[in-house]
């Protein structure tokens, strides 16, 4: 059964996982924008059937180079709020759920893959 909250309670879900994120890597994300959409929409070559959570969609900071952009278009983050809430049962499992998901992303901007998340208890 999903968890039913307002959209403003999503975000604001959103907002404290952010803060969660230790200040000193935020102040490394200065052109990371995260997004919160309803749900992940595959692409046309992938599973119709694919759930995501989150999508961190950008360069990890560990593949670029010195030829990176002066100013790169921002690193884009995707919190998908249906998904979510179809897998809590409380507000407070959609806090965790969503802290967990926005770190899985953090981390893949800082060039963290899957295997490692995994390996830290992320996964």
């Amino acid at each position: 059964m999903a968890f039913e909250m307002d959209d403003d309670a999503f975000a604001d879900a959103v907002e404290r996982a952010l803060d969660e994120i230790p200040p000193q890597l935020r102040e490394m994300m200065d052109n990371v924008a995260i997004f919160i959409e309803d749900r992940y929409e595959p692409g046309p070559h992938e599973d119709p059937d694919t759930v995501l959570l989150g999508l961190y969609d950008g360069v990890p900071l560990t593949e670029r180079g010195m030829d990176w952009g002066d100013v790169p278009m921002p690193d884009r983050i995707f919190i998908y709020q249906e998904p979510i809430l179809q897998m809590c049962d409380s507000e407070e499992e959609v806090i965790d759920e969503v802290t967990i998901t926005m770190v899985h992303e953090v981390a893949h901007h800082f060039g963290i893959d899957d295997a490692t998340l995994h390996e830290l208890g992320w996964g």
